[in-house]
């Protein structure tokens, strides 16, 4: 038996490019209709004609509850229903609570979590609808870790987690799982642009690559598959999961620069 989504719609949030446009993809070849919402409108429409298939773009702030509302009615009424949510859209800011003005921790929050938030609101009557389905979030490492310097980043994402048991526990009765996948660093438009903000991006790159156990960074696809799992019936005795998909970051006490400064395993002869 393999993974398929035949007769499925999927609504993919932030699904202009990076993981979002992978997991697009994913479903299309899945055999799945898919409506990819993102605030870019051209590059939304560029996705959507290069992923094929039975995909299209809708225009969508995920921030704002209209734009949500509205998105997300067209899809149901242009695909006949939708089955599964892929809530994706989200962006990273850096900053400590003490620099961090109040106008970024709320654009932070409200793409991130309350993106989240008004995505399900509206999706699931329609998934309960159709008698049931599956939601999946894309959460973050940091979603029950942290990295400094990202206070609104770290807060978003541990909610995410949050929202995501929410979910699962509540509608549960009406057959809709809920999970979260939780990457590490992902070769995605929003990684580059966070090494870019180093006067040497190409050492943030080769530093990210050291602190995964597997010795580089993930590829977008790798998430995208992580997801179209949880969503299918292969994971249908799996709610309120939070699946890493971090290439072993977590994995090892103090993180792999504890081991490369010589402690732990590494000290120990062979």
């Amino acid at each position: 038996m393999s993974i398929r989504f035949d007769n499925k719609v999927a609504v993919v949030t932030g699904a202009a490019t990076g993981i979002g446009a992978a997991t697009s993809r994913k479903f299309v070849e899945l055999g799945a209709g898919v409506a990819l919402l993102d605030c870019n409108a051209s590059q939304v429409e560029k996705t959507a004609a290069e992923v094929g298939g039975a995909a299209r773009g809708y225009v969508c702030d995920v921030r704002k509850s209209d734009d949500v509302e509205r998105a997300v009615a067209s899809a149901a009424r242009d695909f006949g229903g939708i089955d599964v949510l892929v809530s994706n859209a989200g962006i990273q800011r850096y900053g400590k609570v003490e620099n961090t003005s109040e106008q970024t921790w709320g654009e932070v929050l409200d793409t991130n979590l309350k993106g989240y938030f008004l995505a399900t609101k509206f999706a699931i009557p329609h998934i309960i609808a159709r008698g049931g389905g599956a939601i999946v979030a894309v959460g973050s490492v940091q979603s029950v870790a942290a990295l400094g310097n990202a206070a609104a980043y770290v807060t978003s994402k541990h909610g995410v987690l949050g929202l995501t048991r929410s979910l699962a526990l509540d509608y549960a009765p009406q057959n809709v799982r809920a999970n979260c996948v939780l990457p590490a660093s992902i070769d995605t438009p929003m990684l580059r642009w966070a090494a870019s903000l180093d006067p040497d991006p190409q050492r943030v790159l080769a530093t990210c690559d050291r602190m995964h156990a597997l010795g580089r960074i993930g590829r977008a696809e790798e998430v995208a598959n992580a997801i179209a799992f949880l969503a299918s019936d292969w994971a249908s005795f799996i709610t309120g999961a939070a699946l890493l998909v971090d290439g072993g970051m977590l994995t090892p006490a103090g993180g792999m620069g504890f081991l490369e400064g010589g402690t732990g395993t590494a000290a120990q002869p062979e």
